[in-house]
């Protein structure tokens, strides 16, 4: 699906269904030099059990045009594209970066998010000095980096979307790809300096009037589950914890999806 948002394309994946707002939605938020594919299994799946999916890309990766966001102002857009789409109550799912920026559209939204999920998250999102530094000096190897601790298997069972798929080859793969694709500066850099530079929590929590949910690998790397002191007191969340690493929707597909339909039999 493709809207006009602020004079650019906004492409969000429906999971393979024309996108029916008399339905519940879901709008799914992949992190940072990732797009709509991290949710294909979830989005799938929930999109052919009566829900109103969107798995968006957000601006500068994959279908979306226009430069990266900051977090604040990728989630002010997340909430336009929701509400432009006729969405008007929805549930929030957002990976890493993603998570942050889910945060942001769920205050920005109000009463229409009925439900948070901050999927591989902590709260501040800092990143290395040196993992910056060698995002403008060698990006190929910055992302064989990431790429190597947002995996803890080589062969998850299940594998997404399926056995004999690689985890570690599908996730270099994809930000290969968008780094490359990227026309407006160095993504990687970009990307991971919003999540290094966001502080907004303490400004938006009490905006946000709908429970959280936190599913955390228990192997992450990067967000370690661990570094969540500061969303659980504010957000006062539910916390789901999987054998798996940072990468949870290709790691623990099931997993995720299972939390998530967990949490939306209650919303």
């Amino acid at each position: 699906m493709k809207l006009r948002l602020r004079g650019k394309t906004a492409y969000a994946y429906t999971g393979g269904r024309p996108l029916d707002p008399r339905l519940p939605g879901v709008v799914f938020i992949h992190g940072a030099l990732h797009d709509h594919s991290v949710w294909i299994l979830q989005s799938r799946w929930l999109a052919h059990h009566g829900h109103a999916v969107m798995a968006v890309d957000l601006p500068g990766h994959g279908r979306s045009e226009g430069e990266a966001l900051s977090v604040q102002e990728a989630g002010r857009w997340v909430a336009e594209f929701t509400q432009a789409a006729g969405l008007d109550r929805v549930t929030l799912v957002g990976h890493s970066m993603g998570s942050l920026i889910a945060l942001e559209a769920a205050a920005a939204l109000g009463s229409a998010a009925r439900h948070l999920l901050m999927v591989g998250t902590a709260y501040p999102m800092k990143v290395s000095p040196k993992l910056l530094a060698l995002a403008l000096q060698d990006p190929e190897q910055a992302i064989d980096l990431v790429n190597s601790l947002s995996n803890s298997t080589h062969a998850a069972k299940p594998s997404c979307p399926g056995p004999g798929f690689s985890i570690h080859g599908g996730n270099r793969a994809l930000m290969r790809r968008m780094q490359q694709a990227y026309r407006h500066g160095n993504l990687f850099h970009q990307d991971f300096s919003a999540c290094d530079a966001y502080d907004g929590l303490a400004q938006v929590a009490a905006a946000v009037g709908c429970p959280t949910t936190l599913v955390l690998g228990e192997r992450d790397q990067m967000t370690s589950p661990k570094a969540v002191a500061p969303l659980v007191e504010a957000l006062r969340p539910d916390t789901v914890r999987l054998p798996c690493g940072h990468n949870l929707m290709a790691e623990a597909p099931d997993g995720v999806l299972q939390a998530l339909r967990a949490v939306l039999s209650r919303a």
